[in-house]
């Protein structure tokens, strides 16, 4: 065999194996792991000033990857998702009040600054048997508390059996149990450890530093020089307090009392909306829990073609098709119960953002028009002599 031909069949078998060497795997991404069962923190006894902080909890965000949108694809999955990030906020609230651990808690559209503890999340997945959440949580000084990933499985008895409500069966929300309820009680967990890592001093400059945010938001040129920031961590402390007898400062105590009625407002709004979607969002997850559960039972039924023909293989093929025939139409009734979940509490979501207090438009732009009324009311109030 000449040269030329050994070097062109080396090349060839190279060639041969580099093609049919397999590409090296992806990196895989580690599943969040499940909280699992979790008991609710609760306080016993009425706790000290400097802990009970005031919270305000974001609507939250949605993440949808491109898989997803293909798969539930349509407004309608979409819309709920949407209409989850006002629901989901509201049963953290709950939580957290439950535990006896804090001050005065709201859900918000926004961040607000008169807050001591401010907390956002973001919606990874959510069907009737996994949730997952992101959750971050900042107090005032810009201290980071919590910046975690959260998920849960549902079981079937996480559900009710019958979810078909009816004059004679209504919904009872006082029966009702969040099928995800452990990851509520792991974030409230999770905050009161932090708090307590944090020394009496810590807590009572979070309080401080909230004041005089609000302050600085109503009159930067009065405020601000009372804030000091730290260089490395970006923490704020208070350098200066108002003088006791400070008319200006005592005018910004009533415009915060005032504000905190008008988002007080704002949770009541938010808590009505809950209420309004508890019920048809339940049959909607438990609903999509049953269609998970039946596809995956689908999934796992693969046919034994050495059996076709026979007695037992055609049995086995009539129950894949009737379990084929059955999934679709679980998805017709999966879709035709999501548009009505929507319709259900589409009057609910019109009613939040309609005019509350004279204000219009979304509840994120009427709060964003009250913060601004309360700002040239503060100037104007300012500027008339004492």
């Amino acid at each position: 065999m000449s040269l030329y031909r050994k070097m062109f069949k080396c090349l060839i078998i190279v060639t041969l194996v580099t093609c049919t060497t397999p590409p090296p795997p992806e990196t895989a991404i580690s599943p969040i792991p499940e909280v699992g069962v979790v008991k609710l923190d609760i306080a016993t006894s009425d706790l000290e000033k400097h802990l009970l902080l005031e919270i305000g909890i974001k609507v939250f965000e949605i993440e949808i990857d491109e898989e997803e949108a293909l798969e539930f694809g349509e407004w309608i999955f979409a819309e709920i998702r949407e209409n989850e990030t006002y629901y989901l906020p509201y049963i953290l609230r709950n939580t957290l009040l439950a535990s006896n651990q804090w001050g005065p808690i709201r859900v918000l559209p926004t961040e607000d600054p008169s807050m001591d503890l401010t907390v956002s999340g973001k919606v990874l997945t959510s069907d009737g048997e996994r949730l997952a959440i992101q959750v971050t949580v900042a107090d005032s000084s810009g201290r980071v508390w919590l910046e975690k990933k959260y998920a849960d499985q549902s079981l079937i008895t996480d559900y009710p059996e019958s979810t078909r409500y009816t004059p004679g069966n209504p919904f009872v929300q006082a029966s009702f149990l969040e099928p995800f309820q452990d990851i509520y009680n792991q974030v409230n967990n999770d905050l009161v450890e932090f708090r307590g890592s944090l020394t009496k001093e810590d807590l009572i400059n979070i309080k401080y530093v909230s004041q005089l945010i609000y302050a600085k938001d109503l009159s930067p040129s009065s405020f601000a020089h009372m804030l000091i920031e730290d260089e490395k961590s970006g923490v704020l402390t208070v350098a200066t307090l108002p003088a006791e007898d400070d008319p200006q400062f005592t005018r910004v105590q009533d415009m915060r009392l005032r504000h905190h009625f008008f988002i007080d407002t704002v949770d009541d709004y938010y808590k009505a909306l809950y209420e309004e979607m508890q019920a048809p969002y339940l049959v909607w997850r438990k609903y999509s829990y049953d269609k998970i559960v039946e596809e995956n039972i689908a999934e796992s039924e693969i046919y034994d073609f050495n059996n076709y023909g026979k007695s037992r293989g055609y049995l086995s093929l009539t129950q894949r098709y009737d379990r084929f025939r059955w999934s679709k139409i679980f998805e017709t009734e999966y879709r035709d119960l999501s548009v009505g979940f929507n319709n259900e509490i589409a009057p609910a979501i019109l009613e939040l953002n309609e005019e509350v207090h004279g204000l219009s438009g979304t509840m994120e732009e009427q709060y964003i028009q009250w913060r601004r009324i309360l700002q040239q009311l503060f100037t104007l109030e300012s500027e008339i002599p004492d």
